[in-house]
C-alpha cells in the first residue's frame, strides 16, 4: 500500500529534525472508546438465518408428492 501525503510530510519533518506531531497526540487517540455489549436473548434469536432448519424433527416439515397407482 502507498503512504498518505500526511504521513510522508510527517516523516520528512522527522528526517529534517523537526518535532514529530504524533508525539503531541493525546493518549486517548489510540484507544477504542466504542461500547460493546453482549447480545440479548432477542438478538440471539433473530440472528438465526434458516428458521426452519431442524434435525430429526418431523413436526416442522411436510411431504409433497404425487403417487401413481397401477392396477
Amino acid at each position: 500500500m502507498s503512504k498518505s501525503k500526511a504521513k510522508k510530510k510527517r516523516e520528512k519533518c522527522v528526517r529534517e529534525g523537526l518535532l514529530n506531531p504524533e508525539i503531541k497526540r493525546s493518549p486517548y487517540a489510540a484507544l477504542d472508546l466504542r461500547t460493546r455489549a453482549t447480545k440479548t436473548k432477542k438478538d440471539a434469536l433473530y440472528q438465526v438465518k434458516h428458521k426452519n432448519h431442524s434435525f430429526n424433527e418431523e413436526k416442522n416439515g411436510f411431504l409433497f408428492g404425487s403417487f401413481l397407482l397401477f392396477t
